[in-house]
């Protein structure tokens, strides 16, 4: 089995600092390049060219696999699955850090970059929940090729489980806009575009 790894352009809301979860915004010019590029880089890899998009089904998400799609000049459907979404941190999907620091001040305090507060929403998912969802996607992958379009949490909880990180390093890698990741024989490739 081999996954290529995307997470979705630039949104208007990463631009402005705002964190999405459900809600959603649309893909900035730049992150229609990200796409492109992506789709592009993807088009020069053998083992991508026969594989199957399958994308959350947030508009984002949606839209950069409708890019790399082009891209490729594919003609099959996208596939979406509910179980690629971003995490949701509830009521406060949308907001920026200052609004969320005014509901629950010392959220952030001590987090060291690990984004553990995503899990410390008061209605949001917890981490076990979008770990249980990912792995369940995980485990019913055959062994044909993926290209996975998904979003920050969830490219870095799917890393995680499939290198068995601990959680607090699969919480810390690192999210780009412009990568792909090669997830394949039990090793991850950052490839960049």
């Amino acid at each position: 089995m081999t996954i290529f790894l995307v997470r979705h352009g630039e949104t208007e809301w990463n631009r402005a600092r705002r964190y999405q979860g459900w809600s959603d915004s649309p893909l900035t010019p730049e992150g229609c390049a990200q796409a492109e590029a992506i789709g592009r880089r993807l088009g020069t890899l053998p083992e991508a060219a026969g594989a199957a998009i399958v994308a959350s089904p947030l508009g984002r998400a949606r839209r950069t696999a409708e890019i790399i799609a082009q891209s490729l000049g594919r003609r099959a459907p996208i596939r979406f699955d509910d179980r690629l979404r971003e995490i949701s941190i509830g009521s406060w999907d949308g907001l920026d850090r200052r609004d969320i620091v005014a509901r629950a001040p010392g959220l952030f305090a001590g987090d060291d970059g690990r984004w553990e507060w995503y899990f410390r929403t008061p209605d949001g998912e917890t981490y076990d929940c979008v770990a249980g969802r990912i792995a369940a996607w995980l485990a019913e992958l055959g062994d044909e090729p993926v290209i996975a379009v998904s979003h920050g949490v969830v490219t870095r909880v799917l890393r995680g489980l499939y290198a068995g990180l601990p959680r607090a390093e699969a919480l810390s890698l690192a999210v780009p806009q412009d990568r792909i990741f090669r997830l394949a024989g039990g090793t991850i490739e950052e490839i960049a575009v």
